[in-house]
Formats: structure tokens, C-alpha cells, sequence
């Protein structure tokens, strides 16, 4: 005796019945054979469901007696419950140690798939592991990733809870933006506590994973603070129940999602029920239709009770029509939990039909055909356990319509079915009802999505859905939408300013398109040309005693060598290949080294002439004579070709592309080869200088009118100046800079060498052809 009546599951308890007779008139099943049952109501009370179980178990009414052989066919085949799972565990902890089959319509949690602790233990509902995975395809779908979490205070609930946790984690689905457990029982506190953490919370997004006493609380809860804008999502505990389809509560949780049994339409079922008299097979269950009788008609049987008399209740006749009621009970479009009850009854009897002809029905054989059973229902349906004994895993998607006359219907809009690659989603989007004004789904999101050129950045003690955005930094690229990290670009790649693909990187080399090249461009071809003018101005005053005097044929020489000089200095100009960079130190080394050489040997001449103007120093002119002067200067010159030529078989000196100095540039340069080389081969170039330049400050003193030793000893001067600050300023100039650097320096050396030796003569034989005499040229000067 129950302290109430509960119409649901009377109308559970008649689809057995039903199904009982149904398979007892059917002669093609347990032909010869009647089918019985026992009908126990759990009261919702776990005590009261353990003991009804152990008294099936037993045959005992009153208590459970163990015999201690633990042998003989137990009083029933196999029993259909618990709806509850934390009663289907307690319960088949202990049947499972008889290997007793029980077949659950209604108890999903995913614990109960473990076959060591339930062996004997099946369900014709699918597991909330998969109902967990189900809401994850929904929760994707729309794009949910921050939603709340709550469930009821029983295992139920926490295993649900657990793997929520896991899958949601591993699925990269999304985050729980808070985990509440509803009380059992009237706590109006920890009600308002928990609605207010949903007010509070931006997770829009809200799913149940507890049974109807919880939610109608809650709902109410939620009623009394008007919280509104949630997207309410469904278990399948809840999902069908019509008690919460309210007016009061559907402004709240119409739009509501909810993962549903699979619906069946079983034939004949309704009239069944409408058959259903309380004196109907009064010795077997008898009682429980007159409480049903009495609580559909709202009377009692004789003798009623003295209060009922007195509040002037009335007395049931039995004569009362059941199609005259206008009572959920009756309403047999919409049978889920119905329906696994329908198919856990069939699985019994087609395993009992087998055993019966093989006259061999125990129970733990019973269990090994249950594990193979696979029919097909009158639906289409296809009835199977897997090896943990869970039913094949489908589920119908529903959702709340809101109708504008105030009513409510549940509607199917899809289903979810798992399928070996994984869960399968199908829903008719523009058939669901979304109450909210712009009639769209909500967002529930805790951080923006990260557009590409970002990667997101967790923030710091709150879950994975809660992130910054953090642009990528240079050379690093994402090309997707919340990417957690950002790709680095290939080595001649950079990031373009959106940092969302790799763009080739700018090149760089010192080019006559830009102004710094054609400036120095220019310049190398205003050297050659001038010294090109003044070969001819030379050449045309050859017979001059100003042109003579100062060995014309080092002068000469001279002028070409300085004009390679300025011309050397284009090979630095342009985009470096294999050809130019084995060109520019040979081209260089070679022509300074001719230009110096030259200079180097006029100073001789001059110290030799004015040693053999005094007594006894004739014989010094022959050693500077015509030939000798040529061989000296090939001689030097020669010692430098050597040295290009070891210096380009041993190392030579390479393009390559220098990406250090700019991470978003590609600096095109010359590498030395040999650092041992190079400063070889400058070396000998200031060696010769810095002799040339000793030997003419010597000189500097001697008394001819024009003594070309003062000009030397200025012009190495300048050529020295030139080189020793091109040496620092080389080494920190990066880049193209480095050969605009170098560059310089050549045309400046060039330029001093020209100017300081070249145009005293040019001014005197162009501007002043008076002092162009020989006379004027050995007259004496004039002492202070």
C-alpha cells in the first residue's frame, strides 16, 4: 500500500499485463504454455522495490529464505524494472549473484553496463552514456560550448554528471559553466540558490538530468524569480512528462529540447485500458484497479473512509463509464516507457520459448539467450542487446511548442542513433519551436569565437571555454577559427599584416631601382667619366712638360686603374649572383692594388730623381727606369691576383639569403667565404698605402716648383681615412647597407685619389698653360 496513486505507472504496470495476455493468445509463441506475472509496486521507495524484487526472487511474501544448495529453478523466469536506476542497482547486486535476469525499461544509468557487477543485469532503454553523447550532438550543433549542468541527488544523476564531464572534455565540445544538484524532498533555500546561480551565470543554456519531482521545484523556483531566456534541455526522464506543460510554466520552459524513448504504437492497447472494471481478475490485482477506479472517478468503494463520508465524497459504483474520462492514461499516441516495457516482456518470451524446447529453463541459460535474443516489433523496431546488455542505442529529439492559445505539444523533430563511425544527428530545424523573440537559437558561448590571426589563450582559473584572444605574433599564422596555437611560417615565408597565411618575404638587396643605388650608380659612372676626361686631357697634353714630367705612362696607367676602380663598384650594385660575388673582391683587390702600385712607384721616382739632382747619386736613376717601373707595378699587382685566386679556390665567396637581420625579409647579400681572405687582400691593399703614403711625406719637402710628393702624401692620406672608417662602419651596417657602405668607400678613395692627384695638373694645364714650362716646372721656388 502506497501513499499515493500514480497514474503513470499503473498505466506502465497494465502495458505488461497487456503484453502477457497479448503473447498468451498468440499460438505461434509458448504454444501449450500460459504466461504468468506478479505485479509489485515500489511506492518509490527503494526498501519497498528491494524487497518486492527479493520476494520475486524467493516466492516468499513475507521474507527471503537462501536454501543453502542455492539449487531449484527460482519462482520467476526473469523480472521487467526497476524505473529507477539507483533501485536496478541495489537491486541486481544481489539477483545478479543468482543470475537472475532483470530487463529495465526506464533505468539508464551507465554504471549499470558493468557486466562483473550486473551479469545478469539488461535494459530496453538506451545508457546515459549514450544520452550524454546525444546532448553533446545537440549542444554542437547549435554551437553551445558554455551551458549549466543540473541533476538529481542519486546515482542517476552523478554518474551522469561524470560522464558529461569526460565526453564534453574529450569531445572538445564545450565547457560546464556550473554543476548543481537538485535536493530530494521540499528545500525551498537551496532551490533559490541554485536559481540564482542560473540567473547569474551567461550560460543561456540549461540541461536536467533529473526526474519530475525535481523539475516541477525547480520550475517553480524559476517561476517565482521570472528567470527567463534559457533554452532549457531535457533528459529523457523528463521530457514527455505533461504535469509540467503548464500555463504557468510554458512561458518558461517553452522552446525546451529534449531527448526522448523511442515512441511506439501498439495496437489495441487502448482498448485495454478502457476494458480495465475493479472486479476484473480481483485475486490477482484487483486492488490496485479500485485504487485506479477511485482516483480516476475521485470516489470511494464501500466502506469508505469516515473523513471522505464527512468532506461528502462520493461512494463508487462500478458502473462508471472509463470513456466518458477524459484522462492522460487513455492517451496512447505518445508510449515510450510503455514501449520498452512491451519489449522487455517479448525478450523473456522468445529466450522462454527456446528453453522450453530444449526442456532446459533456468535462469542461467535464460541469461546466455537473453545476451543473443534479436527480434523485430510489430514497429519495425529492432530489439538486441549489446555485451554489456544495454539495448541498441536510438532516441527520439522532441521539443515544446508553445501554441498561441496557451496550450502546449510535445513534437518530435528528429532522433540520434548511434552508428559504428559514431552518434548520428537528424533534426528538422525549421520545425522546432525556439521561444525567444528573434525566433532563433540563443547563443551560449563563454568567449567569442578567435578569428583566424588569433590563437586563444585560457584564462587563468576558469574552464577551456573562457579564453582571450591573442593576436599571433610576427611570422606566425592561424588560417581557422579558434585555433589553439599559432603555425610558424616557412623559412622564406612571413606573416602578412592579418597574420591569417604566409605571404613570400619582401626581398632586399642594395638595386639600382631605388634611390640609394641609382645615387651611387650615378656617382661610379660621374668617376669613370671624369677620369675618362682627363685620360683624354692627358693624352691630347701628352707632349706638355707638365704631363712628362710626371711620367706619363704612369699617369696613364694610373687613370685606367682608378676608372676600374669607379667601375669595380657597379658589381656591388644589384641582386648578388655566383658570377658578381666571385667578381667583386678580384675586381676590387686587382684594380686598388694596380692604382696604389702606381702611386706607390711614382713616389719612388720622384725620391729617386731628386737623390740623383746631388753629387754621386746618378747611379740611383737606374734602378727606376721605364722597365722597371712596369715591373714593379705588375709585380705588386700580381702578389694581389695571387692572393684573389686562393682566396676564390679555397673559399669562395657565395650568394645567400640572410634572414637575420629582418625576420620579415630576405636580405640578399655576398658571404666572404674566408674572413682570412678578405683581410688578407685589404691588407695588402693598406700596406701599400700606408707605404706609398710614408714614402711620399718623405718627399714632401723637396725643393722642385711642383713637387708631386705633397699631392701623394695628401691623396694616401684621404685613401687611408677613406678605409680605416670603412672598417667599423662595414661590420654594423646590416644588409644592403653593407655593400652601400663599401660601395662608398670605393668611390670616395676614388674620388680623393683622383681629385688630389689629378686636378692640380688639370687646373694648371687647362687654367694656367703659363706655368705649363719646363722652366716654371724646375725653376726653384721662392724661399721666405
Amino acid at each position: 500500500m502506497c501513499f499515493s496513486f500514480d497514474t503513470q505507472g499503473f498505466r506502465q504496470a497494465m502495458m505488461m499485463v497487456f503484453a502477457v495476455d497479448e503473447i498468451n493468445r498468440n499460438s505461434n509463441l509458448l504454444p501449450n504454455i500460459t504466461l504468468g506475472y506478479s505485479l509489485y509496486d515500489n511506492c518509490g521507495a527503494l526498501f519497498i522495490g528491494f524487497r518486492a524484487a527479493l520476494v520475486l526472487a524467493s516466492g516468499q511474501e513475507e521474507q527471503f529464505l537462501l536454501q543453502e544448495n542455492c539449487l531449484g529453478t527460482p519462482p520467476v523466469v526473469g523480472i521487467v524494472g526497476d524505473s529507477y536506476s539507483t533501485f536496478s542497482i541495489a537491486t541486481s547486486n544481489v539477483l545478479g549473484l543468482f543470475r537472475l535476469p532483470m530487463v529495465s525499461h526506464f533505468a539508464t544509468c551507465s554504471c549499470l553496463s558493468d557486466r562483473q557487477r550486473f551479469p545478469s543485469f539488461f535494459r530496453t532503454i538506451p545508457s546515459d552514456a549514450f544520452q550524454v553523447r546525444a546532448m553533446i550532438q545537440i549542444l554542437k550543433r547549435f554551437g553551445w560550448t558554455w551551458v549549466g549542468l543540473l541533476i538529481s541527488d542519486d546515482d542517476y544523476g552523478v554518474h551522469v554528471a561524470r560522464s558529461f564531464q569526460s565526453d564534453l572534455t574529450n569531445s572538445g565540445g564545450g565547457c560546464l559553466a556550473y554543476t548543481e544538484i537538485l535536493p530530494w524532498g521540499n528545500d525551498p533555500a537551496e532551490l533559490r540558490r541554485i536559481v540564482d546561480v542560473m540567473k547569474k551565470s551567461t550560460a543561456r543554456v540549461v540541461m536536467v538530468f533529473a526526474h519530475e519531482i525535481h523539475i516541477y521545484q525547480l520550475v517553480e523556483e524559476v517561476v517565482r524569480q521570472n528567470v527567463t531566456g534559457l533554452q532549457w534541455l531535457a533528459s529523457e526522464a523528463w521530457t514527455s512528462v505533461d504535469v509540467l506543460q503548464t500555463p504557468d510554466f510554458m512561458p518558461y520552459l517553452g522552446g525546451t529540447l529534449g531527448i526522448a524513448i523511442r515512441r511506439g504504437e501498439i495496437a489495441g492497447y487502448k482498448d485495454f485500458l478502457l476494458r480495465i472494471h475493479p472486479d476484473q481478475h480481483h485475486n490477482n490485482y484487483g486492488n490496485i484497479r479500485e485504487d485506479f477506479w477511485e482516483d480516476i472517478f475521485q470516489c470511494r468503494f464501500s466502506p469508505p473512509p469516515v473523513d471522505w463520508v464527512e468532506a461528502g465524497g462520493a461512494l463508487c459504483t462500478g458502473q462508471e463509464d472509463l470513456h466518458k474520462v477524459d484522462s492522460e492514461l487513455f492517451d496512447v499516441s505518445n508510449l515510450r516507457p510503455e514501449y520498452n516495457i512491451y519489449k522487455a516482456v517479448y525478450s523473456f518470451t522468445f529466450c522462454v520459448n527456446i528453453l522450453l524446447v530444449l526442456f532446459s529453463l533456468t535462469h542461467l541459460k535464460l541469461v546466455y539467450y537473453l545476451d543473443r535474443v534479436n527480434f523485430t516489433t510489430p514497429v519495425g523496431d529492432q530489439v538486441s542487446f549489446d555485451a554489456n546488455g544495454d539495448a541498441l542505442p536510438i532516441y527520439d529529439v522532441m521539443n515544446w511548442l508553445w501554441l498561441p492559445d496557451g496550450t502546449a505539444k510535445i513534437q518530435n523533430v528528429g532522433e540520434v542513433k548511434e552508428l559504428p563511425k559514431g552518434e548520428e544527428l537528424t533534426l528538422h530545424e525549421d520545425r522546432i519551436f525556439w521561444n525567444f523573440e528573434s525566433k532563433q537559437p540563443p547563443r551560449s558561448i563563454c568567449s567569442e569565437s578567435c578569428p583566424p590571426g588569433t590563437r586563444m589563450a585560457r584564462k587563468k582559473g576558469q574552464p577551456v571555454c573562457c579564453f582571450d584572444c591573442i593576436p599571433c605574433s610576427e611570422g606566425k599564422i592561424s588560417n581557422e577559427t579558434d585555433s589553439m596555437e599559432c603555425a610558424s611560417c616557412p623559412e622564406d615565408f612571413w606573416s602578412n599584416p592579418q597574420h591569417d597565411h604566409c605571404v613570400p618575404k619582401k626581398t632586399e638587396f642594395l638595386s639600382y631601382h631605388e634611390p640609394l643605388g641609382i645615387c651611387l650608380t650615378a656617382t661610379s659612372l660621374l668617376g669613370t667619366f671624369i677620369c675618362a676626361v682627363v685620360l683624354g686631357i692627358f693624352i691630347y697634353h701628352r707632349s706638355t712638360p707638365m704631363v712628362r714630367a710626371n711620367n706619363s705612362e704612369l699617369s696613364f696607367l694610373l687613370l685606367v686603374s682608378l676608372k676600374l676602380c669607379f667601375l669595380c663598384s657597379l658589381l656591388f650594385i644589384g641582386r648578388p649572383r655566383l658570377s658578381t660575388c666571385q667578381l667583386r673582391p678580384a675586381a676590387f683587390g686587382i684594380s686598388f692594388v694596380l692604382c696604389v702600385s702606381c702611386i706607390l712607384v711614382k713616389t719612388m721616382v720622384v725620391l729617386a730623381v731628386f737623390k740623383a739632382s746631388k753629387p754621386g747619386g746618378g747611379a740611383s736613376l737606374k734602378w727606376f727606369g721605364a722597365v722597371q717601373q712596369r715591373g714593379t707595378v705588375l709585380v705588386l699587382t700580381s702578389i694581389q691576383a695571387a692572393i684573389c685566386t686562393a682566396w676564390l679556390v679555397s673559399a669562395s665567396p657565395a650568394p645567400h639569403k640572410n634572414t637575420q637581420y629582418h625576420n620579415d625579409k630576405i636580405v640578399y647579400e655576398c658571404v666572404v667565404g674566408s674572413t682570412i681572405g678578405f683581410a688578407v687582400l685589404l691588407g695588402y691593399i693598406g700596406f701599400l698605402a700606408i707605404l706609398s703614403f710614408l714614402l711620399a711625406f718623405l718627399a714632401r719637402n723637396l725643393p722642385d716648383n711642383f713637387n708631386e710628393a705633397k699631392f701623394i702624401t695628401f691623396s694616401m692620406l684621404i685613401f687611408c681615412a677613406v678605409w680605416v672608417a670603412f672598417i667599423p662602419a662595414y661590420v654594423n651596417s646590416p644588409g644592403k647597407y653593407a655593400d652601400a657602405v663599401e660601395v662608398f668607400a670605393i668611390l670616395a678613395s676614388s674620388f680623393g685619389l683622383l681629385v688630389a692627384l689629378f686636378g692640380p695638373k688639370c687646373y694648371i694645364i687647362l687654367l694656367r698653360p703659363e706655368r705649363n714650362t719646363k722652366k716654371a716646372i724646375m725653376g726653384r721656388g721662392t724661399t721666405k
